[in-house]
């Protein structure tokens, strides 16, 4: 295959299937469509609540798929050990931009099973790597739904747990401040809650703080496998690894570890991902899973604008020999040449090179 000639789509995608298959990862092969019923009950785990449907020849309610990992827990056995898979599907969803529905490539990766620190650690690393494959200038974000949920837990906070999360998810230390208010928090608490809204930055200068200051078991539990991942990413990837307890997810769904990658170019997060334990419990599976999307969709935006349409502008008369300008043409592409056989040149077609034959 002539790397050269692929787009910048392509060549992140075949690296990525070459990364996870190297690490085990099988590929995932699923249908276009899955019965509705599996997204409904499940609505609140999709990007977008926004369906495309049909009634297929039985008369089921069939939908276009707008999420891989639902239909991988639903068909893995989770009982054969460790299930790695990887995947390479289109989905369907609204686009932000248009507000249409959109075919989106995307590509991730599931590791499904009685899980422990170390899988968590491979997932994290492929995560990092993947951002490395798609840009030499990329940061992973990362944070931990258990020093979150040890917090929201407590009595006091629970008639304003989904409010905190909004707040906590944007930063909002005044917003935080004045709901406590409002429910007679005390200072000590709404102090802590404030804290996560300003913890951003390297494990190393953040996570002694919140040792510090949450020193429950379960948020010191979640704080040190937090540190374990961070400091396994910074000794083996290049990519650059941020607290960021800015990063929430839907507790009905994800838990513990949750993270999202950034490659410069891009305005948005081109990776997202989490540990989604309670998802499993959901679909009545006894085991524990994390995995990631890559939106390869996104990468379009790290397109560079080609000076040229082709290298080669290749042009003939009725006159040439077929077999002379394919015989050119095979040449020049075997010197990994871009060709485009034409009988004239096409107006405002931009090419490096003009080569006539007669």
């Amino acid at each position: 295959m002539n790397h050269a000639m692929l787009k910048n789509e392509e060549k992140v995608l075949f690296g990525l299937r070459n990364l996870y298959s190297s690490y085990g990862y099988a590929r995932f092969k699923m249908s276009k469509f899955e019965e509705y019923d599996l997204y409904v009950r499940n609505k609140e785990f999709l990007v977008s609540d926004s369906v495309i449907t049909f009634t297929d020849t039985n008369g089921r309610l069939m939908a276009l798929k707008p999420d891989v990992t639902l239909s991988i827990v639903k068909n893995t056995d989770h009982t054969k050990g460790v299930q790695r898979l990887y995947y390479n599907e289109n989905v369907y969803r609204v686009s932000d931009k248009t507000h249409a529905y959109k075919e989106i490539l995307q590509t991730g990766l599931e590791c499904i099973g009685d899980l422990d620190t170390l899988n968590l650690c491979e997932v994290l690393y492929l995560a990092a790597k993947s951002l490395e494959t798609v840009s030499a200038d990329c940061a992973l974000n990362i944070s931990h739904l258990g020093v979150t949920s040890a917090l929201l837990e407590q009595e006091a906070l629970r008639p304003i747990k989904r409010e905190l999360m909004g707040c906590i998810g944007e930063k909002n230390s005044h917003g935080i401040t004045a709901l406590c208010q409002q429910q007679g928090v005390g200072e000590q608490l709404t102090e802590q809650l404030r804290l996560l809204t300003q913890t951003y930055g390297p494990a190393c200068d953040v996570l002694p703080r919140l040792e510090q200051t949450f020193t429950d078991s379960a948020a010191q539990q979640a704080i040190n496998e937090l540190k374990i991942v961070t400091d396994y990413l910074e000794k083996t990837t290049s990519v650059r690894v941020w607290v960021d307890f800015s990063l929430v997810s839907n507790m009905n769904y994800y838990n513990g570890l949750v993270f999202r990658g950034f490659v410069k170019g891009v305005p948005t997060g081109v990776l997202s991902g989490g540990q989604y334990d309670n998802l499993m419990k959901r679909m009545h599976k006894n085991a524990k899973a994390i995995g990631f999307a890559v939106y390869l969709d996104l990468l379009e935006h790290m397109e560079a604008k080609q000076e040229f349409d082709v290298d080669v502008l290749l042009t003939y008369t009725q006159a040439t020999p077929i077999e002379q300008v394919l015989a050119k043409a095979a040449e020049l592409t075997a010197q990994n040449k871009r060709v485009s056989i034409q009988k004239q040149v096409p107006e405002g077609f931009a090419y490096r090179e003009w080569v006539q034959l007669d």
